[in-house]
């Protein structure tokens, strides 16, 4: 009965340290996502605007255009922001240059 009660008594003054993984593991899923993210999502959307800003600094005077609300016409003025496009004979409207959604033709009939 004495041994029993050392072995009770042994057993209860071992620390016992609660098992897991390094700190590492916990934060491995976390970064794999944030890399997945930024390949499938981020980047493509960054490529896209980079694409598009090329684009806008190109347009001229002359080019067909499709806005991104879907009107389309000649550019007949531009400045800075703000382009002059005509949508038919003598019908001409002012649109923020950021408006242009894409261009369709230059003035010299080249594909762009």
């Amino acid at each position: 009965m004495m041994a029993l009660q050392a072995e009770v008594q042994v057993a209860q003054a071992v620390p016992v340290e609660p098992s897991g993984g390094g700190g590492f593991g916990v934060f491995l899923p976390l970064i794999a996502f944030a890399l997945i993210m930024y390949a499938l999502i981020i980047r493509p959307q960054q490529r896209q605007q980079k694409e598009q800003k090329k684009m806008l600094a190109a347009v001229k005077k002359g080019d067909q255009i499709v806005t991104s609300g879907g009107m389309h016409g000649r550019i007949t003025g531009i400045t800075d922001d703000v382009i002059t496009l005509e949508i038919a004979d003598r019908v001409r409207i002012k649109l923020n240059k950021s408006a242009i959604g894409s261009r369709v033709a230059s003035s010299d009939g080249d594909k762009s």
